[in-house]
């Protein structure tokens, strides 16, 4: 009767280990690939739960988790009432911002690498706005740059907000959609770090406003090359303000604490009796 023999080590090392994905994440893999290529429009609603059980042969479970993970994909959101269901979107900017948001905040990104991502974008966005805006994308920006103005004179949180509105509604004037999704999500995080104290002085105010007017009448006269270089100089100064900022509230919070005062001592002998006769 012949021995057994053991495996060949070879053999083993090459099948190496397997990994079985579960069932959930190929379910959610196959729904992801008919969305993004359009077999499942916007709007459309997907087979309830008990259909897609029926249909794949999956636990409840696994079909339920599947629809989390595109939930939370943003491919996926619940419509509630008698003809609810799960309903195909598509991710929307905030929900972009909203996780690139939480990879800045994650990685400790840095207000100055904040500053350099939009000098590197929003220049070309300027650039795109001046030849490809619309009507109506003039007409929002006139709008937003006449509420700066007003907020520019006596009331900093509305400036700043406005000035985060004014950058996200250029870039939708780009009519480039990786640009207009990259820059909101980066004016949100730059409408954060803007709210330092004492950063929105008059003096910064004033520059914002100007220069934005500046780039607007570019865009309105569809010049690209004076919106691009005119959006460069801007962050420029807004960057450098910016930063003068930062470091003087590091300061601020690091300087050795000042000393007590002492009581004044009162005088002695003919002083004081003079200083009392006085």
């Amino acid at each position: 009767m012949p021995s057994a023999s053991a495996p060949a080590p070879d053999l083993l090392g090459e099948l190496g280990a397997i990994n079985v994905p579960k069932s959930c994440d190929v379910l959610a893999a196959r729904l992801r690939g008919q969305i993004l290529a359009g077999g499942l429009p916007e709007g459309a609603t997907l087979p309830t739960e008990r259909e897609l059980v029926e249909a794949t042969g999956l636990g409840r479970g696994s079909v339920r988790e599947a629809l989390r993970i595109l939930e939370a994909q943003g491919l996926l959101r619940t419509r509630a009432g008698r003809y609810g269901g799960s309903v195909v979107s598509r991710p929307s900017d905030a929900f972009l911002a909203s996780h690139i948001g939480m990879f800045a905040k994650g990685h400790g990104v840095s207000l100055r690498s904040l500053v350099e991502a939009r000098q590197a974008l929003e220049p070309m966005v300027a650039r795109l706005a001046a030849r490809h805006r619309t009507d109506d994308d003039l007409a929002q920006l006139q709008r937003i740059a006449a509420r700066l103005d007003a907020a520019a004179v006596d009331d900093v949180p509305a400036f700043l907000l406005e000035n985060a509105n004014w950058h996200s509604a250029l870039a939708a004037a780009s009519h480039n959609d990786l640009l207009r999704a990259f820059t909101a999500s980066i004016s949100e995080l730059m409408l954060e770090a803007s709210r330092i104290e004492n950063f929105a002085s008059p003096e910064v105010r004033s520059l914002v406003s100007h220069a934005h007017r500046r780039i607007l009448d570019a865009i309105a006269a569809r010049d690209e090359a004076a919106a691009q270089s005119r959006a460069e100089r801007d962050l420029q100064a807004y960057a450098r303000h910016l930063l003068d900022a930062v470091r003087a509230a590091a300061a601020a919070v690091t300087a050795p604490p000042l000393p007590p005062r002492s009581a004044p001592r009162r005088p002695r002998g003919g002083a004081a009796r003079a200083g009392a006769r006085a």
